[in-house]
């Protein structure tokens, strides 16, 4: 039989053990909410709309930022289409978009319509042929120097692949392909060539998209890309039908081993990097907009570029920026 006194007892004991749960729970509680024991998520405050608009160049790497900052930033609604580096900047100084993107230096006339700059990223702009041109082999073994794509992009005084190669029985003539445009991809490689972009020859196509297509349907076309529609995001090899047409910097008809570095995305990035491809046809990549940006959710957007956003640069294919310009970027936004 049970007794009374060992039944308070019991009750008192199990009366111990609840509230020394309920402590333990409450303690356990308290390093919680003081983020001692445990990770905290935190939830972005921000909300808004983001329009970006402008260089083909820039706009596989802004779509990037776009998709990882959104998770981060559920709230925030960004919007990105691609056009040129023209209408970005067009459209950004006439209020139409919020963000240009921008891959060419920004004029001092733009400056003083109130374009406000920065760097986010570097990449380049290359020469393309077909994997069938007639004289493939010696291209991509000899490569042409400045001068010659002067004559074939700037003059028009080299008009056959045969004048190239000297190879006499050659008579097929050169189709050039330009951008009809106005783009970053355009001016840094007319400036390559010592010209501006109206000054190159060739048949206009729109768009990098445009170009791509049109030297990988044509066997003796020759054009200029950015580096993402020159090789496949994937793989990181040349697009389909596309070759990569090697400069001859050093102008002694042969491409030495220090310049050989166009047959993978990867190389041509460290060659950029360290310099051996030449500035131009390599270059910044900007973000503009109509003056400094005030508006809050625009400002965390750029900054989070500017820090976080970096880590994404290079495994979209792009170079970071030096951490000097990226102190200068963000003393701008400051």
């Amino acid at each position: 039989m049970i007794t009374r006194k060992y039944l308070f007892s019991l009750t008192g004991f199990l009366l111990l053990v609840i509230i020394l749960i309920s402590c333990g729970n409450s303690n356990k509680n308290n390093q919680n909410n003081n983020g001692s024991d445990t990770n905290k998520v935190v939830t972005s405050t921000l909300e808004g709309n983001i329009s970006i608009s402008g260089a083909f160049a820039l706009y596989p790497m802004v779509v990037k930022w776009k998709e990882e900052y959104m998770k981060l930033n559920p709230n925030v609604k960004i919007d990105v289409s691609a056009g040129g580096a023209g209408k970005g900047m067009t459209d950004a100084l006439a209020g139409l978009v919020d963000i240009g993107m921008i891959s060419r230096e920004i004029s001092t006339e733009e400056q003083s319509k109130g374009a406000w700059y920065i760097p986010v990223a570097k990449d380049a702009v290359v020469p393309v042929i077909n994997t069938n041109n007639p004289e493939i082999e010696y291209l991509l073994n000899s490569g042409l120097s400045k001068e010659i794509f002067q004559g074939i992009f700037i003059t028009g005084k080299i008009k056959t692949w045969g004048q190239v190669s000297n190879n006499k029985t050659d008579k097929n003539s050169i189709k050039v392909y330009t951008r009809s445009d106005a783009c970053g991809a355009a001016d840094v490689w007319a400036k390559f060539l010592g010209k501006k972009q109206e000054d190159l020859l060739g048949v206009g196509v729109s768009g990098d998209p445009g170009i791509t297509q049109a030297v990988q349907s044509d066997n003796y076309g020759i054009g200029y890309n950015n580096i993402c529609y020159a090789y496949d995001a994937t793989t990181k090899l040349e697009t389909k039908d596309i070759k990569v047409l090697p400069i001859d910097i050093n102008g002694n008809g042969i491409i030495d081993d220090n310049e050989f570095f166009y047959h993978h995305k990867d190389s041509i990035i460290s060659a950029i990097t360290d310099g051996r491809y030449p500035s131009p046809p390599s270059r910044d990549l900007y973000l503009v907009t109509k003056d400094k940006p005030t508006n809050a959710v625009i400002t965390a957007f750029l900054k989070w570029i500017l820090t976080d956003g970096q880590k994404f640069v290079n495994e979209t294919g792009y170079i970071k920026l030096t951490t000097d310009k990226i102190k200068v970027a963000n003393d701008k936004l400051k």
